[in-house]
């Protein structure tokens, strides 16, 4: 394999277990300080021992997700430095930016959210949630500035074969950039919800019913119902926005090769197998017109064909088609999750009903292979281009370095990654496989669906000494 091919499978693998674990302490932080405040507003016990429950989780997220970025920062001057010669007069601020900014504030509070609950006031101890809150916020805002420039760059001039910034607003606000935050972001909470609620559902099935478990479930499924409508729309008008600025992105993300006659609309391809060489989506599975609206939001509007673009400037179809409908599948799973339970509550079944416990544990990794799913597309679907219109991947990429080096890297890698990152994640299971404990020993409460629970027939409550037997 060319040491091209190899620098971006290790990027790719690189980025893959990094992108999770700062997605994670997006969510975990926002909800720790929603508990925290929560807990100074009702003072009920049961919010101050899910955040003492969750915050060794987000602490175990934190240190991973610190570690992995760090790997991802060198890479640029390792196996790119062809890409940050060119742009690094764009990219290098921006994270610059957010490392005084962002990671200056979490690292700040950190440690008193971490360890000063008994040293400081509880308003200052939430301040501090709040402020390492705020910061993963803000250091979305900068990696993601960075991220969509190079998905859509504007705000710049090439001067000497180098990319020098004239208009920061512009750099940062790119097309691409409302969108693309507001979708992470999102998603990122939704993956949070998915992992709190499928934890609580676990331990219902396991007979663990408390009220600290059942208000896990019942504010992740809140968070849940909130946030996978409102994630459609988002992804909705992002890819409008894809559309406009990326086409050949689109049109491999949809299967779409012939340009449809004008009159007759785009058809929606919902399954099928993209051939590359053969130009043409094989086994394709449509509805007419579908297309249409959903992409262009008109009976007969028309979007981009893959032959409109040379071969060298087409996406990857293959990859992209499946990825994209992974994330949109698992999507439409939350959303049917959000409203069962909804429905669920009216009966007051939300607790007992195993069916619907079982689908929360199986999806609780669901918004995590999203996020995974949606970044390839999102990356996959911008080649060849490492910045779109003006720098092609194969340029990017350092020359000095031969295949035998970085495939050794490459092994290094995935030894140490899963390893080391592996460990962290048993680690951080088992914390969840332990449960939240109550500081004031809290009963069980009664009626889940696993022991102890309420019968279904009244009479097989009574214990087998109650009948003299």
């Amino acid at each position: 394999m060319e040491p091209l091919i190899l620098a971006r499978v290790q990027f790719g693998f690189t980025i893959s277990f990094h992108i999770i674990f700062p997605a994670l302490t997006i969510g975990l932080a926002s909800y720790l300080a929603v508990l925290e405040g929560l807990w100074l507003r009702t003072g009920r016990q049961v919010y101050i021992d899910l955040y003492q429950f969750w915050i060794k989780i987000f602490a175990v997220a934190f240190g991973m997700g610190v570690v992995s970025g760090l790997v991802m920062a060198y890479q640029f001057g390792t196996n790119w430095s062809n890409f940050s010669r060119f742009a690094g007069g764009v990219t290098g601020p921006l994270l610059a930016y957010e490392v005084l900014t962002a990671f200056f504030l979490e690292a700040g509070f950190l440690g008193v959210m971490l360890f000063g609950r008994e040293r400081v006031g509880p308003g200052l101890h939430f301040v501090s949630t709040l402020a390492v809150a705020v910061g993963t916020l803000v250091s979305a805002t900068w990696i993601l500035a960075s991220n969509s420039w190079m998905q859509t760059p504007q705000g710049h001039e090439i001067i000497d074969g180098r990319v020098v910034p004239v208009d920061w607003f512009k750099v940062i606000f790119n097309p691409s950039f409302p969108y693309r935050l507001a979708h992470t972001v999102t998603a990122a909470y939704l993956a949070t919800a998915l992992m709190v609620g499928g934890a609580a559902a676990w331990h219902l099935l396991r007979g663990n019913d408390n009220t600290r478990v059942r208000t896990m479930l019942s504010m992740a499924l809140w968070m849940l119902l909130a946030a996978a409508p409102l994630q459609a729309l988002i992804g909705d008008q992002h890819g409008l926005n894809t559309l406009e600025h990326q086409p050949a992105k689109l049109a491999a993300i949809e299967g779409h090769w012939e340009r449809t006659p004008e009159g007759e609309g785009v058809p929606l391809i919902l399954f099928g197998w993209p051939d590359m060489k053969a130009e043409v989506t094989r086994f394709a599975i449509e509805i007419p017109r579908a297309g249409s609206l959903l992409l262009a939001h008109s009976w007969d509007g028309q979007i981009p064909a893959l032959k409109e673009f040379a071969p060298e400037d087409r996406p990857n179809s293959t990859i992209v088609f499946w990825t994209f409908r992974a994330m949109v599948g698992l999507g439409v799973l939350m959303i049917a999750l959000a409203f069962w339970g909804l429905w669920l509550r009216r009966g007051q079944r939300l607790f007992a009903q195993r069916a619907f416990l079982r689908l929360a544990v199986a999806l609780s990794p669901a918004g995590l292979v999203a996020i995974l799913a949606g970044w390839f597309t999102t990356e996959i679907g911008r080649q060849p281009w490492v910045v779109y219109g003006l720098m092609r991947t194969a340029d990017a990429v350092s020359p000095q370095h031969s295949t035998s080096q970085v495939g050794f890297t490459l092994a290094l890698f995935v030894v140490v990654y899963f390893v080391v990152f592996g460990a962290g994640t048993a680690y951080g299971l088992r914390l969840i496989a332990k449960g939240p404990t109550g500081g004031h020993g809290d009963p069980p409460v009664h009626g889940g669906p696993g022991e102890p629970r309420q019968p279904m027939r009244p009479l097989s409550a009574a214990s087998e000494s109650d009948d003299g037997h």
